[in-house]
């Protein structure tokens, strides 16, 4: 065996191994982004006129009164992270999921360096699930074959 046949077969080994890896990284993901905003809904309802003056006074969400604004941010905080820990309709809780995140860092004035941060981190990690979806431990893995045939391949994204 050449040396460069040794290389490929050491690439194949490598990308088979980290290939056995995905599911176990996409849980991950979900669980690490649904804990951060699924904490941040229960800080809001903890002290719910703490948030409507936050709402009111700090955060500038546009177009929305700042009591709308609170009510679909700490509903979406709660309910979107339940969707895609689950990895149930996992796609749509990770794009609800980046709007929340989206809106969050337009609506604060001045946000902090390592705040800001840590948001483009769980927007990265959001768009791979929204891209490649929530993977083979998922919900969505579980039903969708079984609810039908190339429909629900094709809604996978696979051929």
């Amino acid at each position: 065996m050449s040396l460069i046949d040794t290389g490929l077969a050491l690439c194949r080994q490598a990308t088979r191994a980290l290939e056995a890896l995905q599911p176990a990284a996409q849980l991950a993901a979900r669980l690490y982004v649904g804990a951060a905003f699924f904490r941040s809904g229960l800080t809001k309802i903890a002290d719910w006129e703490t948030t409507l003056a936050l709402f009111h006074d700090e955060y500038r969400v546009p177009l929305l009164p700042p009591e709308l604004a609170a009510l679909m941010g700490t509903g979406g905080e709660l309910a979107l992270p339940v969707l895609l820990v689950l990895g149930l309709a996992g796609r749509f809780g990770a794009l609800g999921l980046s709007v929340v995140n989206v809106v969050a860092v337009l609506s604060l004035a001045e946000i902090p360096e390592p705040a800001l941060q840590q948001h483009v981190f769980w927007g990265s990690l959001l768009a791979g699930i929204a891209l490649w979806g929530p993977g083979k431990w998922s919900l969505d893995a579980w039903w969708w074959p079984r609810a039908g045939g190339a429909a629900a391949r094709s809604a996978l994204g696979r051929a």
